[in-house]
């Protein structure tokens, strides 16, 4: 395939700030933006957004795509001369358009076998940067079902109405924050608690089975290895905040833990692993990158790991990145930003890639597409 026209245009995600939109062969990418953002992320832009616009639609690719691996001659093409939000967008619009002249889909043309379906990780009731006023610390308090796209879907939209409902019965229901979830001004145990009753009421229900996670982004509330609990009012040491994680992992029955400790404390990520049989997740800690999922691995800090495609840029890593995770039986979560579009590239990246998860609220249009992209694959499977 030859790359006949590049563009670029600036846009608003769902947060009403600025991203960029890649169009190469009529075929868009629009990349989405974190605002809780490891400080190992690459930088979303070369210097800021109004530089990549320019330089993407001054760009000439005279350069031949066959396969997927051809993005690196793309990579030499614009090395450091944008961020890693546009690159994510070019690399993926380049793809698009390479399966379009295939006639096949994205998934297909990165992994025409593909089978396995990420289950649906849906962040319902919110904290942390994402939310505002009197909130809880952690960030996000999720839901899991074992279920392929459809059910699962249906399966997360009944926990989330759920909590709702418990919420208003305890007049503790304050709308929605920045993904959708709930708000609410309980503490961080008291919140647990409704995800408790949650998990509970729909098994009565449906008998199904139901997982709860947590994303404690506790780098936002980490200042010199002291973790400072606005809500609760209290003060906890490294080692205490260790031990307290653990708990609450072992008192809640919790499968899944994001970001329990600072983005730096490989050590401790480690310990914890060792006093909870919970998933212990690395998105801070590890912000898609190689060389930190390598030092992650060494030192056995993570059995999960947030895969965001535009905390790096290159897909070409984030493809290195998850083969690296499969090798060391490293769970894999391909994840959604705060700040969304319309865009559901990365459904199509987790599905080709055999990702374990794909963390994605189930309300709110720029969440939904992403589900509803796995339930288009999914029914066109059968």
């Amino acid at each position: 395939m030859k790359i006949k026209e590049v563009k670029a245009r600036i846009m608003l995600d769902s947060r009403k700030e600025k991203t960029i939109e890649v169009s190469v062969n009529n075929c868009k990418t629009s990349a989405p933006a974190g605002k809780s953002t490891g400080k190992y992320e690459n930088p979303s832009y070369n210097s800021r957004i109004e530089t990549d616009f320019l330089f993407i639609n001054d760009l000439k690719l005279d350069i031949e795509i066959k396969k997927f691996e051809d993005l690196s001659k793309v990579e030499e093409k614009v090395n450091e001369k944008i961020g890693a939000n546009t690159l994510f967008a070019l690399e993926a619009s380049i793809l698009k358009a390479l399966a379009k002249e295939k006639k096949v889909e994205l998934w297909q043309l990165l992994n025409s076998k593909a089978s396995k379906f990420p289950r649906i990780l849906s962040n319902t009731i919110g904290g942390g940067a994402h939310s505002s006023g009197i909130k809880s610390d952690f960030q996000e308090f999720l839901i899991v079902c074992d279920k392929n796209p459809e059910e699962g879907k249906e399966q997360n939209l009944k926990s989330y109405y759920e909590a709702a409902e418990i919420l208003d019965n305890l007049g503790k229901k304050r709308g929605k924050n920045d993904e959708n979830a709930w708000q609410t001004s309980l503490s961080n145990e008291q919140t647990l608690e409704v995800m408790k009753d949650v998990r509970e009421n729909i098994f009565d229900e449906t008998v199904v089975h139901m997982d709860i996670g947590l994303d404690v982004a506790a780098s936002q509330f980490c200042k010199n290895e002291k973790y400072h609990y606005l809500h609760d009012k209290k003060t906890l040491s490294r080692q205490e905040q260790i031990d307290y994680v653990a708990e609450l992992a072992n008192k809640f029955n919790l499968a899944y833990m994001e970001d329990p400790l600072d983005e730096e404390d490989f050590e401790g990520f480690a310990e914890l692993r060792k006093k909870t049989k919970c998933m212990i997740v690395g998105d801070d800690l590890t912000v898609t990158n190689l060389e930190r999922l390598e030092k992650a691995v060494r030192m056995k800090a993570i059995n999960g790991m947030i895969i965001k495609p535009n905390q790096t840029g290159s897909l070409i890593e984030v493809k290195k990145v998850i083969d690296l995770c499969k090798k060391n039986n490293i769970f894999t979560i391909m994840s959604h930003r705060s700040g969304e579009t319309l865009d559901s590239t990365i459904s199509d990246l987790a599905f080709a890639w055999g990702c374990d998860f794909i963390k994605t609220p189930v309300m709110g249009k720029e969440r939904v597409v992403k589900v509803d992209r796995l339930v288009e694959i999914e029914k066109s499977l059968r």
